[in-house]
């Protein structure tokens, strides 16, 4: 019997959920009831979009709360919770696709990737802070986008596996183009150029690097003389579009069979 219940413990353990600041109950410090997980949240954010992802600790966001390192853990148990707390409150007005037009789908899901990217433009932070929140994708914000996503795709007949393996298709597409995106304008603010400086003299330099690669070449020099800050927005919706045709594909594939 005694083995048995040692079994059962370690079985439980394995099965034990991860320790998660979504699932968590909050708690609350009776020295300190004023604090509160919006609070860190809404501070958490000003300290990132002013000063950047390197800037956050959990010491600097107690000092701007004047509450001290220690009360923060009341709420969270680590920086990395913050961030997912602050990632997925970055989402918060994004509008949800709607599922009532699914005959629209590709109008919704364009205008949701070009909202969703307009958000992480706008805290360029979340580009970075994105490898080291592994759980963000789990907050109330971002799990009604991907749910409004899939509801989506359902009434437009896409089966589960497409619809499951596009979203996902979907979501590391944008993240993935917006931070090579982010990247490129925060070396641009630190040059202090403005972006047709920067890309100017951007271009002198890849015209070297690019020439022994003639098929290189022969694209980047489409791009010299572009409207920057168009091109971009214009590239984004282009590549979103072939990731929609791809579903649409699949789509009309299984339908016909």
């Amino acid at each position: 019997m005694l083995f048995h219940g040692r079994r059962r413990k370690a079985m439980a353990a394995k099965t034990q959920e991860f320790s998660s600041v979504w699932t968590r109950p909050e708690r609350q410090r009776r020295d300190q009831p004023a604090l509160s997980r919006e609070q860190i949240v809404a501070e958490a954010l000003a300290l990132l979009d002013t000063e950047g992802y390197e800037a956050l600790s959990m010491r600097k966001l107690g000092t701007r709360l004047n509450a001290g390192a220690t009360s923060l853990y009341t709420h969270v148990t680590n920086k990395d919770e913050i961030l997912e707390l602050a990632i997925d409150e970055a989402f918060r007005d994004i509008r949800m696709p709607d599922a009532d037009t699914p005959e629209n789908w590709r109008d919704e899901l364009l205008r949701l990737g070009t909202d969703v990217r307009s958000a992480i433009l706008s805290h360029p932070w979340i580009s970075t802070a994105m490898t080291g929140a592994g759980l963000a994708y789990l907050g109330p914000n971002l799990m009604r986008i991907s749910n409004a996503m899939l509801g989506l795709l359902d009434a437009a007949g896409f089966d589960d596996r497409t619809a499951d393996r596009g979203a996902n298709v979907f979501w590391s597409y944008i993240i993935g183009a917006t931070s090579g995106e982010t990247a490129m304008l925060i070396t641009i603010a630190r040059s202090g150029a403005t972006e047709k400086e920067w890309f100017t003299q951007f271009m002198a330099t890849a015209d070297q690097a690019t020439r022994p690669y003639p098929h290189v070449a022969k694209r980047h020099d489409v791009y010299r003389n572009l409207d920057t800050t168009q091109s971009r927005e214009d590239f984004f919706g282009d590549e979103l579009r072939l990731i929609l045709d791809g579903l649409e594909l699949r789509r009309s594939r299984a339908a016909g069979k």
